[in-house]
């Protein structure tokens, strides 16, 4: 398939469009808001500390609806992070202990394939394990000299960019693990208990003040990763640009 590399900008702010799928409260949209674009999220819940516009309903309807009238032209790019219940590290074991195998839908396969059906460059993002996504591009907290490790990994539809050195860490994630305690510079920004992290710290940790609804903040990506793809987008488009 092949992707334009026309940038479509929003008429009011000059920015390149850019749609935020299963946008949670916008730890993605953020960072690819300070990275120059004009960024409109959807997701099925609704998100009232979504800091930009927002479409509430299912994401992967609006998208199907959006190639089906032609208005995901007026994108640039597409971001998208699926749930990941069903094959999560994080999630795998404990619901394979407690007998919750199957319940969850993968919507990974789906999203891709609308997306390459929309014609656009496109992100997927998916936590680090068993989720079914290239990892074309891998992110951590180190990278950015945050509090927290949060690995994700990235699929790059339509595009491509250089992947940035793993740093090595400067110790562990602070908590109970096997029932002995460890201090470290990182805090784990999921669950409660166990020494991990509170809604401040979190928000200390991976950058985001503009909410500190607790499930929202475990399931956020650290606005740092999506500056730098974003940025890394358009210095390729540019670049291309130039070229032509």
């Amino acid at each position: 398939m092949t992707h334009p590399t026309h940038i479509r900008r929003d008429h009011t702010g000059d920015r390149p469009l850019l749609l935020d799928l299963f946008c949670c409260a916008g730890g993605a949209g953020r960072g690819y808001e300070r990275a120059g674009f004009a960024v409109t999220g959807v997701d099925i819940r609704p998100r009232p500390n979504y800091p930009f516009a927002f479409i509430h309903g299912d994401a992967l309807t609006v998208l199907a609806d959006l190639i089906d009238c032609g208005e995901i032209r007026r994108y640039s790019v597409v971001h998208a992070s699926p749930p990941c219940q069903k094959r999560c590290a994080l999630t795998v074991g404990t619901n394979k202990s407690r007998g919750w195998g199957g319940e969850h839908v993968d919507l990974v396969a789906p999203t891709r394939e609308l997306l390459d059906a929309s014609g656009l460059p496109y992100v997927i993002e998916q936590p680090d394990g068993k989720a079914d996504v290239r990892k074309d591009i891998t992110l951590c907290g180190e990278m950015f000299g945050l509090g927290v490790l949060r690995h994700r990994n990235f699929e790059l539809g339509g595009w491509s960019t250089t992947q940035p050195k793993h740093l090595k860490h400067r110790g562990r994630v602070r908590g109970w693990r096997h029932g002995e305690y460890h201090d470290g510079p990182y805090v784990a920004a999921y669950g409660k208990g166990g020494g991990k992290a509170t809604v401040a710290e979190m928000q200390q940790a991976m950058g985001i003040d503009w909410t500190d609804v607790h499930e929202e903040l475990t399931e956020a990506i650290p606005p740092a990763y999506s500056e730098w793809l974003g940025r890394a987008f358009l210095s390729r488009s540019m670049s291309r640009a130039v070229a032509a």
